[in-house]
């Protein structure tokens, strides 16, 4: 049993490892209804079809935290995929920065969607959703959402994160290949 144990910690540190080095948005997820009003930072995000009655996305959102059962709850939640010089509210929803009374909301400005959602004024894109599914898988929920409303900005770049650090988006040459000091044809 031991060098099961072994191969489970190695596979597990192997995907973390490699998860380290894939490309996300950072996203606020947020809910507001019977529950409450709450809110994380998710980077696990995406579209599931835009075929359909409406369109789908989902997110995953850890068990324990205090979002997860209130988008169960509330039936809704909006995903507001932020900019690139939005990493400050990323920190805040992520508890990574002490926030003077508590309050993650007051770190950015806010509207209701018509869904009663709260919305990032300025996000790079926000999408409205009604909860369809959710089940939980390991220590994960998995949400399943409808787009309702989708609110878009007319220009600007995602914060994304990769390596344990925030980036933004760079843009290749024509042709694809990267101009580095190191490249070689």
């Amino acid at each position: 049993m031991e060098n099961a144990s072994l191969a489970a910690l190695d596979i597990r540190s192997a995907f973390l490892n490699g998860m380290t080095l894939t490309a996300c948005t950072v996203n606020i997820v947020t809910t507001d209804g019977a529950a409450g009003r709450f809110g994380a930072t998710v980077s696990s995000m995406s579209s599931v079809s835009a075929d359909g009655e409406r369109p789908t996305l989902l997110i995953c959102m850890h068990h324990k935290v205090s979002a997860a059962p209130a988008i169960i709850e509330n039936g809704h939640f909006c995903v507001n995929v932020l900019r690139d010089g939005q990493a400050k509210i990323s920190d805040s929803f992520a508890g990574r920065v002490a926030l003077p009374n508590g309050d993650k909301f007051a770190s950015t400005r806010w509207k209701i969607s018509n869904n009663g959602q709260p919305r990032i004024e300025d996000a790079l894109v926000t999408f409205d959703c009604r909860l369809q599914s959710c089940q939980q898988v390991g220590t994960h929920f998995v949400f399943i959402g409808e787009v309702m409303d989708v609110e878009a900005a007319e220009s600007g770049s995602p914060l994304i994160y990769s390596n344990r650090a925030y980036g933004t988006l760079g843009r290749l040459p024509e042709g694809g290949s990267p101009v580095t000091a190191n490249h070689r044809v």
